[in-house]
């Protein structure tokens, strides 16, 4: 729902802020008050193209702005969590076109491309008359209008996992044989590369072992005499330092033995002694193990050249070579056993193409019967809304796979083309005049026409449609009377379901308002303003007076839009 919709400084509109509410949202005006102006500035902020002469005279930029509820919107959410775009309950989108022909788009105050401003648009709103923002008018969002009728959701779900499922195997299979001939041509390189790792076979770690290793073994002499002479200054000499603490730790006894304060340095040499025989021990065995082994020391010195050759080979470090052999082993045994691959991932794939060919059967089967009952609800509409001889035809067609080994879809013997949503590529065809055969709606049909077989559309779907607001800027296009209190009822009971903002001309649209705002040109010749002031019940009955008789207003054109507006 789109709660407030500001806009500054574009064309005849210096400054707006509008607030919108829940129903029937109507816009009245005389022609060139810049009604349309509102809606041409809305359709900034759902990602249509930007046209700096649009920027008012004297200010450097136009800016428009609209704050929108969308709690509760899944797949909105989904969306903006995948752009990276913090996702609220409310949502505000911000466009910005400057004078210098810059655009500048913002979702919740995050810069983001007018692509990205388009798709969420494409969310909230949908926008009919001399417009591009259409649903109707894009073919591809014809199958999802048609399941949204039928309330085939469920189903359609459950074809896109099979789809997903087959379609994830078929490009594993095609990498797979995309790979058979360069694993054929480097199988001998994999194996002479095996062969000359495993013939080192280093593991983890190894590298930094043999180096501390070789360290000790090349300065077995001085560590041998380092620790020789350690072990004499500790223990073994005339004046050792195990000697002198045991002479001061007896002198500090017969201290304490006199005053008492003594005692805690008595017990710091006790301690000071037994770690000098614990260091003494320790030297003494460490000088016990010292090796002079010259095979030894030569047998590292080999490996560590060996792993130093494979490091230059294979990656400069030695995890790089573990690496390197881990995945050429994958790759060769790849290539020893192709075939074995092959066969078990096709047999995977027939498994899940057999799946997702008999749901999309019964998807189609399914939409065929729905498109049937759709076809009379929009021409039993059409004529409502005045299009009497109206033929409306949903055109379901499948084509054949131009490439069987990527087809999914068997019906039959034929392979058929398919995406996520089904076998069925579908398309409205309409005919709004006697006589003539229907043809692609997006060719044939004029703007206030798209208009009203829009809103027949929304009526039929009203309930299972899942764009919030809709905006009708040309509904009124070359209907009056009896047609245009057909619309007027049509728009109120669609608004039950979704917000619906629609600009007007005739009375019997506009007394059906739940809010009613009327767009006025302010100014003197020098410069002229777009308002737009929103309509307390007063002023809403002498608006609609207006609407029916012209500008002066008098008692029983007064009476006469109560009476149309129901109101005693």
């Amino acid at each position: 729902m789109l709660k407030t919709l500001f806009i500054k400084n574009y064309a005849l509109i210096e400054e707006l802020n509008v607030e919108f509410e829940r129903g029937l949202n109507i816009i009245t005006g005389e022609t060139g008050a810049g009604k349309s102006i509102i809606i041409d500035a809305l359709s900034l902020i759902l990602g249509e193209r930007a046209d700096t002469d649009a920027v008012r005279k004297g200010a450097d930029k136009a800016i428009a702005e609209g704050l929108f509820q969308v709690s509760g919107n899944q797949k909105l959410k989904s969306f903006l969590t995948q752009n990276e775009i913090e996702f609220s309950d409310e949502l505000i989108l911000r466009r910005e076109v400057s004078i210098k022909g810059q655009s500048r788009s913002f979702i919740n105050d995050t810069p983001t491309t007018t692509a990205t401003l388009k798709e969420v648009g494409d969310m909230l709103v949908d926008l009919h008359g001399q417009h591009e923002h259409q649903s109707l008018l894009r073919t591809e969002t014809h199958i999802d209008l048609l399941d949204d009728y039928g309330n085939l959701d469920g189903l359609v779900k459950e074809f896109a996992n099979a789809y997903s499922k087959a379609h994830e195997l078929l490009s594993r299979l095609k990498n797979l044989k995309a790979k058979e001939q360069q694993l054929m041509e480097r199988r001998s390189l994999y194996e002479f590369q095996i062969k000359e790792i495993d013939a080192v076979n280093p593991h983890a770690g190894e590298e930094s072992e043999l180096e501390n290793e070789l360290r000790i073994l090349e300065n077995a002499e001085r560590l041998f005499s380092a620790t020789e002479r350690l072990y004499q200054i500790l223990y073994e000499s005339d004046n050792a330092v195990h000697d002198q603490i045991i002479l001061a730790r007896n002198e500090l006894e017969n201290l304490a033995a006199i005053d008492t304060s003594f005692e805690e340095p008595k017990k710091e040499a006790n301690s000071a002694a037994a770690i000098v025989d614990e260091l003494a021990k320790f030297i003494q065995q460490y000088n016990s193990k010292i090796e002079f082994n010259p095979a030894r020391l030569e047998e590292i010195r080999d490996r560590l050249g060996n792993i130093t050759l494979l490091k230059k080979k294979y990656g400069g470090s030695l995890e790089t070579v573990i690496q390197h052999r881990e995945k050429i082993g994958h790759e060769f045994e790849l290539a020893n056993n192709f075939h074995i691959e092959i066969s078990s991932l096709q047999k995977q794939i027939d498994v899940e193409r057999k799946v997702a060919s008999e749901i999309a059967q019964r998807l189609s089967s399914k939409r065929h019967e729905v498109a049937k009952k759709a076809n009379k609800a929009v021409i039993k509409v059409l004529a409502e809304l005045g299009i009497p001889n109206g033929e409306f035809e949903t055109n379901i067609t499948t084509s054949a796979a131009s490439n069987k080994e990527d087809a999914i879809i068997k019906s039959g013997k034929e392979w058929l083309d398919s995406t996520s949503k089904g076998m069925d590529f579908i398309e409205f065809y309409i005919s709004t005049n006697i006589g003539e055969d229907p043809k692609p709606l997006v060719k044939v049909a004029s703007g206030g026409e798209i208009s009203r077989i829009m809103l027949a559309m929304k009526m039929i779907l009203a309930k299972s449609d899942r764009l919030p607001l809709l905006i009708f800027d040309e509904i009124d296009v070359g209907v009056s009377g009896r047609i245009a209190q057909a619309v007027g009822q049509s728009l109120k009971k669609l608004s039950q379901f979704h917000q619906v903002i629609a600009i007007t001309h005739l009375p019997q649209i506009a007394g059906f308002a739940d809010i009613h705002f009327v767009v006025e040109k302010t100014g003197d010749k020098q410069r002229a303003v777009t308002t737009i002031r929103k309509l307390d019940i007063e002023a809403r009955v002498e608006e609609v007076a207006k609407l029916m008789s012209g500008e002066e207003v008098t008692k029983s054109g007064l009476e006469s839009a109560r009476e149309l507006m129901g109101i005693k």
